[in-house]
């Protein structure tokens, strides 16, 4: 998985690869070269007293390293470019993926799983791209030219490369089939800690009314307390792996040493051989300590690897059409025709056979207890999810045939939880219509009743708005929220309970301006008090997943026992009447 994910991603960076590997090769030879001329100093000029030999040989072993020099710094320059190009590729890549998600396949990854995919583990990708092109590219090189040089220098010392090699690859191998699992559950408990850090920074609020700190810092002190296990034991492995390579390279060392005093001892072999054999044999050595720093590293980024796939692999539920259609000859007609929805696995349903009919200049509320599925119901209009059975149709088209373009234009969405983004009141209104005029914005605002507040703000439309809306309160979200769909004058407003955090005056005197501004569109509004939708055109009734009741206010308290059960829990029998 993780050659699929980098061979993927370096294509287009073959060329600054290929330079990487050709100026690693170069300095690479020019490092194997040294230590023969090294033995050649020793053994031609030292031994004999030629003092001209050692300055020539001395010169060419300084022209060698500043080629060797130049050749690693522009590898390494080009490497971690190329690195880090990856790195932002794969971050894009999972970015624009996720943006086509559906709700659907944003709750089967998680929130904080998906950002750990996107930071940590791209990271880590990163990390081992950038020392592979910095280090591990020599190694191989280093490694097979090493024993070359060897062989060149004695072939019988050689042979104990035979030895040391093979045992120094066991080893590591046995440490590093070890990692790779303790690696996946690093993973999944950084997910677990992102998860437990979200809940109880966006729940703070609560978490201090309830006067469950000591539970929540046990809560997180028990998952870092998992993670920390797991990083032990991947960190003794870790521990492990250097001691296990130095001890074979000192023995190796040790017994070059011995036998190689033998046979210099025997005259087959001169002190400057010895002394190039060493040099090579940790030449060897060093490059099988820089393959063993990569090995290191390759468990956790294939984990890493596999947990990207995962999501570059997921296509969401939401597909585009092939052949979209772009031109709608009604406007705002809105018709359901035997709409089923249901969840991968779920033995029910959450909406089975619903039909009904909206229609420009008409309020059309969605009413029902708690899991009924009315906002389900609601996110089948602008496709964050798609139905798995039936057809929802905007002007006699069906949503999944529309081009992506024309229904957010043709519909805008209230969600139940509104959300504002970092930046001005300004930017956030002008998010569904970026070339809005200030006179626009204002109107809008005034409609939602959110002129006053905005007018107050330090700056008005220039004011600070932070993530998530977190410095105004919800009512105050919520108008921005209505205001920023008004903008766009859609033809179809979707409203999910999007009055709740609004008192009676407030809401009353919304409702009048929205009606007035509405009046040529189609309004769904899903609600859970009573008094926002008494007066709708059409008042829907759900009810585990059914439409059990369709008709106005009064027809539904004399015909419908589902919904006069819910207005007489809001309401009297005369204020309902």
């Amino acid at each position: 998985m993780l050659i699929r994910l980098l061979r993927a991603h370096l294509r287009p960076y073959r060329r600054p690869l290929a330079l990487v590997v050709v100026l690693q090769l170069v300095q690479t030879l020019a490092t194997l070269y040294l230590p023969t001329l090294n033995a050649d100093i020793i053994d031609k000029g030292v031994v004999s007293g030629d003092t001209g030999y050692i300055m020539r040989t001395g010169g060419v072993m300084l022209a060698i390293a500043l080629v060797q020099i130049t050749c690693a710094v522009i590898a390494v320059y080009f490497g971690a470019r190329t690195a880090m190009a990856l790195g932002r590729d794969v971050r894009s890549a999972i970015f624009n993926r996720v943006q086509d998600f559906s709700a659907r396949e944003v709750g089967r990854f998680g929130t904080p799983s998906l950002i750990t995919r996107t930071t940590n583990d791209v990271q880590q990708v990163q990390m081992l791209a950038l020392m592979t092109f910095t280090m591990m590219v020599a190694a191989p090189i280093m490694g097979v030219g090493g024993i070359v040089m060897a062989l060149n220098q004695d072939v019988k010392l050689s042979s104990l490369l035979l030895v040391s090699v093979p045992v120094l690859g066991v080893l590591i191998a046995v440490i590093i089939s070890r990692m790779r699992s303790l690696f996946r559950l690093m993973q999944d408990r950084i997910d677990m800690i992102n998860r437990i850090l979200r809940e109880q920074i966006g729940g703070v609020r609560v978490i201090r009314a309830f006067v469950r700190d000591r539970p929540e810092q046990e809560r997180f002190a028990a998952s870092n307390t998992a993670l920390l296990e797991v990083s032990l034991g991947t960190g003794r492995l870790m521990a492990l792996m250097f001691p296990t390579v130095m001890l074979v390279v000192n023995v190796s060392s040790v017994a070059v040493l011995w036998f190689g005093g033998h046979l210099i001892n025997d005259g087959s072999m001169q002190i400057g051989a010895l002394t190039a054999f060493l040099s090579y044999l940790m030449q060897i050595m060093m490059s099988v300590m820089m393959a063993t720093f990569m090995f290191m590293m390759v468990p956790r980024a294939e984990v890493c690897a596999e947990r990207i796939q995962e999501v570059l692999s997921t296509d969401s539920s939401v597909v585009p059409p092939a052949e979209p259609v772009r031109t709608l000859a009604v406007h705002g007609h809105l018709e359901f025709k035997d709409v089923e929805f249901r969840f991968p696995g779920a033995e029910e349903p959450v909406l089975s056979g619903i039909g009904l009919v909206a229609r420009p200049g008409e309020i059309t509320a969605i009413i029902g207890s708690t899991g009924s599925g009315k906002t389900t119901l609601l996110n089948l209009i602008p496709r964050l999810m798609d139905v798995t059975g039936g057809e929802v149709l905007v002007d006699g088209v069906d949503v999944r045939r529309l081009d992506p373009d024309v229904l957010s234009g043709a519909a805008a969405f209230v969600p139940q939880k509104p959300y504002l983004f970092s930046g001005t009141v300004a930017s956030n209104l002008r998010y569904g219509k970026p070339d809005a005029t200030d006179e626009e914005l204002w109107h809008a605002l005034e409609i939602a009743q959110g002129r006053e507040f905005v007018e107050r703000m330090d700056g008005g439309l220039d004011a600070k708005i932070d993530q998530g809306g977190t410095n105004i309160s919800g009512g105050q979200r919520q108008r921005l929220a209505i205001a920023r769909a008004l903008v766009r004058r859609p033809e179809i407003y979707l409203f999910d309970d999007s009055f709740s955090a609004l008192d009676y005056a407030t809401d009353a005197a919304l409702r009048s301006a929205l009606a007035a501004e509405t009046r040529d569109a189609t309004v769904i509004i899903v609600a859970q008090r009573v008094s926002t939708i008494r007066h709708a055109d059409r008042i829907v009734v759900l009810d585990e997943g059914r439409v059990v009741g369709v008709g106005t206010h009064h027809e539904l308290m004399d015909t419908n026992g589902t919904y006069r059960e819910i207005v007489l829990s809001q309401l009297t029998e005369q204020e309902a009447a």
